[in-house]
This record gives C-alpha cells, sequence and structure tokens, in this order.
C-alpha cells in the first residue's frame, strides 16, 4: 500500500484510538494455494493486545489455505468518501480542472495467524469477543457443557492472529492548504450521504491537529 508523507499515521495512538471508535470489521486476506487467487474472508474481530481474535465456520475454505501458509494480513477499512473534481480546484482555476479522488482512513495488520481448535480455548475467544460486543452480558453463558453455545462449539474454529507490522492510512488530502480543507469538510457535511459525515470529521480532527503540511 502506498502511503504519502502527509497520508501517514501521526503516531500509533491515532490508528490505535481510530480501531477502538467502533472500526471491528475487516478483510482476513490470505495466501492462496498454488494456482489459486487469495481467499479473503470479512468478518468481525477484537483486539487482545498484540493479537486480534477472529472465528469463522468450519466449512469456510480459509482453513486449507491457513494450515498451507499462517502468513496472513488483515484489513480495516472506513470513513470512507469519494470527492469530486470540482471540490478539489485549484483556486482560480476552472472547477471542471479539478482531479476527483477517494479519501479513507485503513489499517493493514501483517499477522501469523494459529488456529484454535479447543473447545474450552473457542468458548474463552467467543467470551472475550462477547466482552467487546455485547459488553452488557446480555447473552447465555459461553461453557463446553451448556446450550445454545456448547453445542455450537463443534462448528467454529478460532483464529489468534499475532500482529507483526501495522501500517495506517489517512487519506484526506492533509498536503492542501488549510482553506482548501476546510472548504471540504463543509460539501462534506452538507452532502451528508454515506459516509460522508464521518469522513469530514476525519479530515477535520487531522487539519485540527497537523495545520499546514510541512514536508
Amino acid at each position: 500500500m502506498l502511503v504519502q508523507p502527509w497520508e501517514a499515521s501521526l503516531d500509533d495512538a491515532e490508528w490505535q484510538s481510530w480501531i477502538a471508535d467502533g472500526h471491528d470489521f475487516g478483510q482476513l486476506c490470505v495466501n492462496g494455494r498454488p494456482g489459486h487467487p487469495p481467499v479473503v474472508v470479512p468478518t468481525h474481530f477484537t483486539s487482545d493486545g498484540d493479537h486480534l481474535l477472529v472465528h469463522l465456520a468450519r466449512p469456510n475454505p480459509v482453513w486449507t489455505a491457513i494450515e498451507h501458509d499462517p502468513h496472513v494480513a488483515f484489513t480495516v477499512i472506513g470513513d470512507y468518501a469519494f470527492i469530486p473534481g470540482p471540490w478539489r480546484a485549484k483556486a482560480g482555476t476552472p472547477l471542471a480542472d479539478g482531479v476527483p479522488t477517494s479519501y479513507y482512513a485503513t489499517v493493514q495488520f501483517s499477522c501469523r495467524a494459529s488456529i484454535v481448535d479447543g473447545p474450552e480455548a473457542k468458548a474463552e475467544l467467543l467470551r472475550r469477543q462477547m466482552a467487546h460486543f455485547q459488553p452488557d452480558g446480555d447473552h447465555a453463558p459461553i461453557a463446553v457443557d451448556q446450550p445454545p453455545y456448547g453445542r455450537m462449539l463443534p462448528g467454529i474454529r478460532g483464529l489468534h492472529l499475532q500482529v507483526t507490522d501495522v501500517v495506517a492510512k489517512f487519506k484526506y488530502d492533509d498536503q492542501k492548504p488549510l482553506e482548501h480543507r476546510t472548504a471540504v469538510v463543509e460539501a462534506l457535511t452538507e452532502r451528508g450521504q454515506g459516509l460522508d459525515v464521518p469522513t469530514a470529521r476525519q479530515q477535520r480532527r487531522r487539519r485540527d491537529r497537523i495545520g499546514p503540511w510541512k514536508p
């Protein structure tokens, strides 16, 4: 992934806060067997220190690929919007000369995958995930010998993804003048489609922290 200097995460806390702010769905990308394309699986995940925790159905084709090569990637994308050309036209030039682009935030994890197959280990993985997704505890006990989860555990396998590298990108035209970035924030807010509002929020946050871009 190309990351221009003005698109890089300003520090680890920036991408960590972005992930913690509800960005807990991504794509697990696994190397395919020779002659086959990569296997890509959309899934929720939770973080446990230096590991990402995932569970998937046992029939999922991802398992054969992981057993062949445990080096995987997990990518999260959010706060994205299409920016039309007229919004990016330079001051004093025709609006039609502006070149469109995409704004987005993404965090890409490189990981080494370990398969979790033991019944109690899978139950513990689910407990950790449920503590994140249903922190009120409004669910039945997750125990190997109690319904409903006990009888369902054989149908899933878990993954511990040990994070070995992280690349984060916040693509919001931070290299452009403050006036330009402010105008785009206002245009996104006014348009208000899809993820326009959270995209504007990210651009505003970056603008306020970076100020004028200094190479």
